[in-house]
């Protein structure tokens, strides 16, 4: 198994393994996303292979500056073919992660795991994790136009 920095041509499997674990993302819209992100000093996107096409897994992770806590990198994607778990590619994606991270000096290294996702618990806590803290997550459909007077204009 080798771990690689991700490419445009990883768009179909990315979507695929995606939409396996039950995100509804297109290989266009993973293709769009990708060429924004790839590239971006403060973006990390690897893949797991095993010199074929078919991907086993891939991890994408952020440098991340917040006005309270200050600077860290943050998980903000990772997903193993369902058939490759508890094999180590879950792993080898967090390993490369945290060299990312170290390679930029950045302090720790966060992951959010859904609630829902029971089986990452306990990898993430394996792996020296520590749970800090419990949330819920609000989101808001955003309309083109202002609703407020007071909002701010880009």
């Amino acid at each position: 198994m080798r771990i690689r920095p991700a490419t445009i041509e990883d768009a179909p499997e990315i979507a695929r393994l995606s939409r396996a674990l039950g995100y509804a993302s297109s290989t266009e819209q993973i293709l769009a996303r990708l060429d924004g992100l790839l590239g971006q000093r403060d973006r990390f996107i690897a893949v797991a292979d095993l010199g074929q096409q078919a991907l086993l897994g891939w991890i994408a992770v952020e440098r991340r500056l917040l006005l309270e806590s200050g600077e860290k990198a943050e998980i903000v994607g990772l997903i193993v073919s369902q058939d490759r778990h508890r094999q180590g590619v879950g792993s080898a994606l967090v390993d490369a992660a945290e060299d990312w991270a170290r390679a930029l000096h950045l302090p720790t290294l966060a992951v959010r795991s859904n609630e829902a996702r029971i089986a990452s618990h306990p990898f993430y806590q394996a792996r020296g994790f520590e749970r800090a803290k419990t949330q819920h997550v609000y989101i808001r459909t955003l309309d083109r136009e202002s609703r407020h007077d007071h909002a701010m204009t880009p």
